[in-house]
C-alpha cells in the first residue's frame, strides 16, 4: 500500500524557465541513470527480497522516495517549459524562448503532454525497463544500487553545473545530497551482509570448491605478444575477499579449435554445409 499527499518532498521553483533544461531534466526522470530505473529496481528488489524484512523496508522505503523525486523532477520539467509557444511560425522562432524550443527541445513535451513531463530521457526514448537489476540475491542487488546511485549522483552533479537558476539548483543540490546518503545505505546494508569478506564472492552459497580455483583470483592478460598483463592492486597480493591470492599472467589457449558438425538438411543451409 502505498499513500501521498500534495506537497513536494522538497522546494521545486524555477525563476526563469529554461525549455532547453526542461529537456536535459528529462534524463534525470527516464534515462538510463534517472529516477524511474532506480524507483522501478528498487521495487521490485524490495518485492522479491526474501530473508531479513529489514532489507525489504529499506528498499521500499528508498523505492518511494524515489517516486518523489520523478514528482518533483516533472513539477521542474513543467515550470521549465511554461511560457513555451506553442506557435511554429517565424514570429515564434524569433523569440528567444520560443527558439530554444524549436532549436533543441524535445517537441514531445508540447505535442504528447502539453508542455509537462514525460517517461522518456533526453532524447525522447521511453524508459523501457531493461536497466531494472533485480537478482532476488540482496549483496548482488546492493552492488547494482551502488552503481545506481553513482551514475545518478554524476547526472545531478553534471545538471546542477548546466543550470543558473537558483531553484534548480537548490532541488539539485537536496537531490545530490540524498544520492551520497542512498551510495552509503547501500554499502553499509553490505558491511551488514558481511563485507567484501562475507559477501564476496556473489552468491556466497555456492561453494567456491566446486569452481576451478585455478583461475578464482588470476588476472589474465590477452596480449598478442604474449607480454604480462597490466599490473595492480589486482595482480598480486591477498584477494579483495581474503579467500585466495591474486596472480597474473598471459593466457594460453586451453581448448581445441571450435569446429562444428553439418547443417541438417532442410536446415536452409548451402549444399556445402550439409
Amino acid at each position: 500500500m502505498f499513500y501521498t499527499d500534495n506537497r513536494l518532498q522538497y522546494p521545486v521553483q524555477v525563476q526563469t524557465p529554461d525549455p532547453l533544461f526542461a529537456r536535459a531534466l528529462q534524463q534525470a526522470i527516464g534515462g538510463v541513470e534517472g529516477e524511474i530505473r532506480v524507483a522501478m529496481q528498487y521495487f521490485f528488489q524490495a518485492c522479491g527480497a526474501r530473508g531479513n524484512p529489514k532489507f525489504r523496508d529499506l528498499l521500499m522505503n528508498t523505492a518511494a522516495e524515489e517516486l518523489g523525486h520523478i514528482e518533483m523532477l516533472a513539477t521542474a520539467v513543467a515550470l521549465n517549459l511554461e511560457g513555451a509557444p506553442l506557435s511554429l511560425q517565424e514570429e515564434a522562432a524569433a523569440n528567444p524562448v520560443a527558439g530554444a524550443v524549436l532549436g533543441g527541445v524535445n517537441l514531445k513535451n508540447l505535442l504528447s503532454a502539453g508542455l509537462s513531463a514525460m517517461p522518456v530521457d533526453s532524447d525522447g526514448v521511453p524508459f523501457d525497463m531493461s536497466h531494472v537489476y533485480a537478482s532476488g540475491n540482496i549483496a548482488a542487488d546492493m552492488t547494482a544500487n551502488v552503481t545506481a546511485e553513482s551514475t545518478g549522483r554524476i547526472l545531478a552533479v553534471r545538471l546542477y553545473n548546466m543550470t543558473s537558476d537558483p531553484g534548480m539548483k537548490e532541488m539539485l543540490s537536496f537531490l545530490i545530497a540524498r544520492d551520497t546518503m542512498h551510495q552509503n545505505q547501500w554499502l553499509a546494508a553490505l558491511e551488514e551482509l558481511g563485507g567484501t569478506a562475507g559477501a564476496f564472492p556473489i552468491p556466497n552459497s555456492f561453494p567456491q570448491a566446486e569452481e576451478n580455483t585455478d583461475y578464482s583470483y588470476a588476472f589474465l592478460g590477452f596480449q598478442k605478444d604474449g607480454a604480462q598483463p597490466p599490473q595492480g592492486r589486482w595482480s598480486d597480493g591477498p584477494s579483495i575477499d581474503g579467500k585466495g591470492t591474486f596472480t597474473s599472467g598471459p593466457m594460453k589457449p586451453q581448448g581445441v579449435p571450435a569446429y562444428l558438425g553439418p547443417a541438417f538438411p532442410n536446415s536452409g543451409a548451402q549444399v556445402e554445409q550439409i
